[in-house]
């Protein structure tokens, strides 16, 4: 097998759950090939690297082999190897979130019943 379109190449490796959704990072820009932007159709080869961002985290992966037909987690780490540096910087990154997070910080919800009624409570209400 020569190449695989990109999109069914990242599906296939399980980084996504659709092709469609595969899709849609790619056209946003979250993926690059070979440090450019692409589009769903172009081929994907051995040897190729793409630089995924998926949320807060961003991974450099060395394209193994192709595949277009979707196998299991243990399958379709086989298709992919993520470099050294990446995996350092992900660490890095992750260790300075874990560090810059303020501890007792403002909550990400809505207040429920039994924490308004404390709220009263140390109001004075």
């Amino acid at each position: 097998m020569q190449g695989v379109r990109l999109d069914k190449w990242l599906w296939a490796a399980r980084f996504y759950k659709t092709r469609s959704l595969a899709t849609e990072a790619i056209n946003g820009g979250k993926i690059h090939l070979n440090g450019f932007r692409a589009k769903p159709g172009k081929e994907v080869k051995p040897n190729d690297q793409l630089r995924i961002r998926r949320s807060l985290t961003e991974m450099t992966v060395a394209v193994l082999a192709v595949s277009d037909k979707r196998g299991s987690a243990t399958v379709a780490q086989t298709l992919y190897e993520e470099t050294g540096e990446s995996i350092a910087d992900r660490e890095r990154l992750q260790a300075l979130r874990k560090l810059s997070r303020s501890p007792g910080g403002f909550s990400d919800h809505k207040p429920d019943k039994h924490e308004r009624r404390k709220i009263i409570r140390f109001i004075g209400k």
